[in-house]
Parts: C-alpha cells; sequence; structure tokens
C-alpha cells in the first residue's frame, strides 16, 4: 500500500516536469520572431526619419511660388498734413506816443485801401511845435544867405560863416522833427486790407503799444504746415496743395507751395512748409484749422507689390527669381501706396520678385515660378 502510493507521487512529479518542459521550448520557439518583428519595426522608423531629415534639409524638387515683375509706373506724391492759416500780410494798428483820439475814420470789418486814414490824435502842440521850427527855420535860412554875401566882400570871417550855417542845420532838423510828431497824430493803413474790432472811441487817451484795432490782408491765405523729414527731397516750391476746412468740408481751396523753412524741427524731424490760396472771397480766415493735401506732379518709379517684403530688424529683403533660382536681395524702400512700395535699390526694372511662398524658400533654391493674378483695375 506504501508503495503504491510512492509511485503514484512520483508519477504526478514527472507529468510536471515534462509540461514544464514543453512550455519552455515553446517559449524559446517563439522569442526570435519577436526579435525580429522589434527590429524590423525599429528599421522602418529609422528609414522614416532619415527620409524626413532629408526633405527639411534640402526640397527634392523645385518649390512652387507666385512671383510679379518689378515695374516702373508713374507714382504721384500725395502727402497729408495738417496746418494753420495766417493772413498774407498782418498787424495790430496802435499808436506811438500817448495821445488823446479826437476822430476815427473806419468802421470795423471795413476794406481799406493803403494810406487810408484810420485814426486822429490831437495835433494842437504837434502844429505849434512845427510852425515855432519853421519859423526859427526861415529866419536862420536868411541869416545865412546875407552872411555869404559878406563873406565874399570879406566882411565876414570864415568861422561866423560856418557858425551860421550849423544854426540853419539844426533849425532844419527841428523842423523835420516837428513834422514827424505831427505826423504821429495820424495812423494811416501801411497796406491793403480788411481792419478788424475798434478796442478804443472817441476822447480815448491812449499809450504807445495800445492796439487800436488789426488790419489783415487776406486776399491771399498763407497755410503753415510740418512735412517728415523722409519727404525733404521731393519738396520744392510750386508744388500744388489742396487744403480743407471744418467750416468747408466738401470745398477744397487749391494753391501752391511757395517757401520750405530753412531748417528742421530737432524734436519732431519736420521741416515747415508755406503754401499760398487765393482767398478773392474771404471764406478762410487767419487761425483757421486745415487739413493739406500735397501733390507732386506724377513721375517714374520702380514699383513692386508689398508682399514681396520680408522685413528683418530694420532692413527689406526681397526673393528675385533668377535662372530658376531664389535669390535674397536686399533692398531700400521709398513711398508706399496701397498694395504697392516703391523700390530704390536692390532690384532693377524687369526682374521678378516673389509674391506668395516666401516662408517655403531660401537663398538659392530652385523655385517653380508662376505669374500672380492680380485684379483688373
Amino acid at each position: 500500500m506504501v508503495l503504491n502510493l510512492r509511485s503514484v507521487a512520483v508519477g504526478a512529479a514527472l507529468a510536471l516536469a515534462l509540461g514544464a518542459l514543453g512550455w519552455f521550448a515553446v517559449s524559446s520557439g517563439d522569442a526570435p520572431d519577436s526579435n525580429s518583428r522589434s527590429n524590423s519595426s525599429l528599421g522602418a522608423a529609422a528609414r522614416i526619419g532619415s527620409q524626413r531629415e532629408g526633405a527639411a534639409g534640402q526640397p527634392s524638387g523645385p518649390v512652387g511660388v507666385l512671383v510679379a515683375p518689378v515695374s516702373r509706373v508713374p507714382f504721384a506724391l500725395e502727402l497729408e498734413a495738417v496746418g494753420n492759416a495766417r493772413a498774407n500780410e498782418a498787424v495790430d494798428i496802435t499808436a506811438k506816443t500817448s495821445n488823446r483820439i479826437t476822430a476815427i475814420h473806419f468802421r470795423e470789418g471795413q476794406q481799406v485801401k493803403a494810406g487810408d486814414v484810420l485814426v486822429e490824435f490831437d495835433g494842437e502842440q504837434a502844429r505849434a511845435n512845427l510852425a515855432e521850427a519853421e519859423a526859427a527855420l526861415r529866419d536862420s535860412r536868411s541869416q545865412f544867405n546875407r552872411s555869404r554875401e559878406l563873406y565874399n566882400t570879406k566882411a565876414l570871417s570864415e568861422a561866423q560863416l560856418d557858425q551860421l550855417q550849423a544854426t540853419l542845420t539844426v533849425n532844419e532838423a527841428r523842423v523835420a522833427g516837428s513834422r514827424s510828431q505831427l505826423n504821429d497824430t495820424i495812423i494811416r493803413a501801411p497796406f491793403a486790407g480788411r481792419v478788424g474790432l475798434r478796442n478804443i472811441s472817441v476822447g480815448s487817451f491812449v499809450s504807445p503799444g495800445t492796439v487800436i484795432t488789426t488790419l489783415d490782408d487776406t486776399s491771399i491765405i498763407k497755410v503753415d504746415f510740418s512735412v517728415p523729414e523722409v519727404f525733404l527731397s521731393t519738396l520744392k516750391e510750386g508744388l500744388l496743395v489742396a487744403a480743407q476746412s471744418s467750416a468747408y468740408p466738401d470745398t477744397p481751396f487749391k494753391g501752391k507751395v511757395t517757401s520750405i523753412d530753412s531748417r528742421l524741427d530737432p524734436v519732431s524731424r519736420a521741416v515747415l512748409v508755406r503754401a499760398q490760396i487765393e482767398n478773392r472771397d474771404g471764406r478762410l480766415k487767419p487761425g483757421m484749422f486745415m487739413t493739406v493735401k500735397l501733390t507732386r506732379s506724377e513721375a517714374p518709379a520702380l514699383m513692386i507689390p508689398e508682399e514681396a517684403l520680408v522685413p528683418e530688424g530694420d532692413k527689406r529683403y526681397v526673393f528675385a527669381v533668377r535662372d530658376g533660382k531664389a535669390v535674397r536681395s536686399e533692398v531700400r524702400t521709398g513711398r508706399r501706396r496701397p498694395g504697392e512700395v516703391e523700390i530704390l535699390g536692390g532690384v532693377a526694372e524687369g526682374d521678378v520678385v516673389v509674391v506668395e511662398g516666401t516662408q517655403k524658400i531660401r537663398d538659392g533654391v530652385a523655385v517653380k515660378a508662376d505669374p500672380v493674378e492680380r485684379e483688373a483695375a
């Protein structure tokens, strides 16, 4: 009975050992297949990575881009600025001496001519001084004439004659001074224009510097406006301007540039420009705020589409297509208008530049260029 139990236990142990050996064999047989699959996957991944790396380093073929020609087209300078209106001539009418006003010869807003009398002051004292000086002059002139006859007969010395002549000269100066004082009692218009509001009345006692009224010649209006330094080379006398005011929003007032300041503002880096506008109807007034559009006659300029520019820092580049390859060129830009920019250097007329696709190419890359389609103007 004991022997049978041992036989059963040995048999069971032998069966377990054979089963374990079979499982190990099966497992050992599958391992090479699994490793082979892993190695195959790694190789495929390496090949894909290698292909991607090659694509990033250099395109396998020409890159398709859209291009446009560098063309020379008419381009008119248009610049908009703001300015202030000034009278052609303007002055404050003031008194030269302290005196009392005896007469006013103008109406507020009246158009006057050069030399018209505007105001009279009390001139009694000035007239009396002039009469006294003229009497002294007549007497000294008479004495001098008699003395010359006596000098010719040697009855009068040369020194005495010189003294009489000096007295005559002094009296002539006194007459001129008295006449000037009398003239100062009358204020005349220095030029033709329109007088402003009256600030005095008859009988008012005024002092030197007191503003009696204003006088403006508004037949021509001067408009002063600032232009940035970058446009300095294009400015010249005779350029046409069109000015507008909020008082007349639908009416452009045309004129011309008459002068350009000799200095630039060191802060704004702008130059002051003055234009003149005819104002015979008097609608424009000194002090008005005006918007000025400066226009230069059309002149040929090299133009490219604005999309062709590739900015880098403070520089500008374009990709020109030459012999089937993209050539990176630095350019100098000038004026702009919607969709276009002027080129001052870097490319020449007849070159073609990449408009679309600049991000896909670099210097020396082969490209397939197709013309860009533009909407008809």
